[in-house]
């Protein structure tokens, strides 16, 4: 089974690419998680495969929390595939502990670089970059789900110096605690169409429409869905937003 968890596309590409490979079932953790369900379909006789993003060098926390709470039945045999757009540190040491606490094995863990949607403390990419840096991990991809396919062990080379692992330890924490709320979302009222699809797309049910606008709750990991996804770009962060490119995979 392919789990993914993807707010803009570059996670779900990788994990469609990787069921399309092994013929495997794929599952949305986005939608699991919207859904609150923990234990529906969750059982596999095939290594469960965990693809996701890169939030503040390891794991998003949101799909750590989601693994540790569920229940995985049948195989124990799992691999972890994450996309990124700068670095991942020492994400690789976390992914590997939760293995642990899991009592899965480990057969592969691999990184692919794909580009950037953190736009509060990022330029983000223009289109034609995105589709050069999304052409560019073709190759990586390619070699990935061959591996899965093949039931291969493989590790990439992850970052385990002292800088690497504060970045995916003690500040991974000040991240989460003191940048990570929704306080900052807005809209550009003469924007909104009123389509809910930000409210629609929100993986932990954080933003509720009132007269067809969206208001922001308290329990947001910032994934970037809403703002990106917004078909007439009309949400921002602050002010920290404006005027950069919106970004979903498209390979087009």
């Amino acid at each position: 089974m392919i789990l993914y968890f993807s707010a803009t596309g570059n996670s779900q590409y990788v994990a469609e690419q990787i069921a399309k490979e092994t013929k495997d079932e794929i599952v949305s953790l986005n939608l699991l998680m919207k859904q609150n369900k923990q234990d529906d379909l969750i059982s596999d006789t095939k290594p469960f495969v965990f693809v996701c993003p890169t939030y503040a060098w390891r794991l998003p926390r949101v799909v750590e929390e989601y693994i540790r709470k569920t229940t995985f039945k049948g195989s124990r045999k799992v691999y972890f595939v994450l996309t990124y757009g700068g670095e991942t540190a020492s994400a690789s040491i976390h992914v590997k502990k939760l293995c642990q606490y899991k009592g899965w094995d480990l057969l592969g863990y691999a990184q692919v670089m794909m580009p950037d949607n953190y736009l509060l403390l990022f330029p983000g990419v223009d289109k034609a970059t995105a589709k050069e840096i999304n052409k560019k991990a073709e190759p990586l991809i390619h070699q990935i789900l061959v591996d899965i396919r093949n039931g291969n062990h493989f590790s990439a080379m992850d970052e385990n110096g002292v800088v690497s692992r504060l970045k995916s330890g003690f500040i991974n924490g000040i991240f989460y605690r003191f940048l990570v709320n929704a306080k900052g979302f807005h809209i550009e009222e003469a924007k909104c169409v009123s389509c809910g699809k930000c409210a629609e797309l929100c993986p932990l049910n954080n933003i509720t429409l009132t007269d067809g606008k969206p208001l922001w709750g308290n329990h947001c990991t910032h994934c970037m869905a809403c703002l990106h996804r917004c078909p007439t770009e009309a949400i921002e962060y602050k002010k920290k937003t404006q005027n950069k490119p919106r970004y979903f995979f498209d390979n087009k």
